[in-house]
């Protein structure tokens, strides 16, 4: 498998349990998170301004002052900080993409990493909230539901806001995949399988 592969997806879904299983299946390595700590590093902003700004665009009337105290000479001097969260997690995405094969969680991978293989994984609500009612026992189905649906609005207007497209629109990806409906090992085989027949 020469291709990087990024995975979008809902809330809920798996989608990371697929990309993590599919690096292990491919032994290539998987990203998600780690790239805040990487991108964090390289840009000399502060890890935990990129987590509390993972995955967020900035709001209009927090704009106006929020930002990181930069050089003024810096390129990223009186950018909003989410725009700055953006542009070093893109730059950083991009250095490991160059790198070679691996697998990329969320984080607009899909419109950064232009000749990869994009993928996108979902599940129908019930499903999404038995998936995570075992992984979290103690949240009622309610609670669950209401954070999922936050969740993927958040990360629906954060793709929005900065690829200019639709998330979930199948047409953005070259594969999309019911994880409620196939199970999450059927959903690392198909994407190996599609892999392959673009070889």
């Amino acid at each position: 498998m020469s291709k990087v592969i990024t995975i979008s997806r809902e809330f809920g879904s798996g989608g990371r349990e697929v990309g993590f299983r599919l690096s292990e299946k491919l032994g290539i390595p998987f990203y998600d998170k780690e790239i805040i700590s990487m991108a964090a590093e390289q840009s000399n902003i502060a890890e935990d301004i990129f987590q509390a700004n993972d995955e967020v665009i900035g709001r209009k009337e927090r704009q106006l002052h929020e930002y990181v105290s930069l050089n003024p000479f810096s390129p990223l001097y009186e950018i909003p900080v989410s725009d700055q969260i953006f542009m070093a997690q893109s730059q950083m995405i991009k250095k490991i993409a160059m790198s070679g094969p691996c697998v990329i969680i969320g984080r607009c991978s899909d419109i950064i990493v232009e000749d990869g293989f994009h993928v996108f994984v979902c599940a129908g609500m019930k499903k999404r909230v038995e998936r995570m009612q075992r992984l979290e026992p103690g949240e009622s189905a309610r609670s669950l539901e209401t954070r999922m649906r936050e969740i993927d609005k958040k990360r629906r207007d954060y793709y929005q806001y900065y690829s200019g497209n639709e998330w979930g629109n199948p047409r953005n990806y070259d594969l999309c995949l019911n994880s409620g409906r196939l199970g999450i090992s059927r959903c690392v085989d198909m994407i190996i399988e599609c892999m392959k027949l673009e070889e």
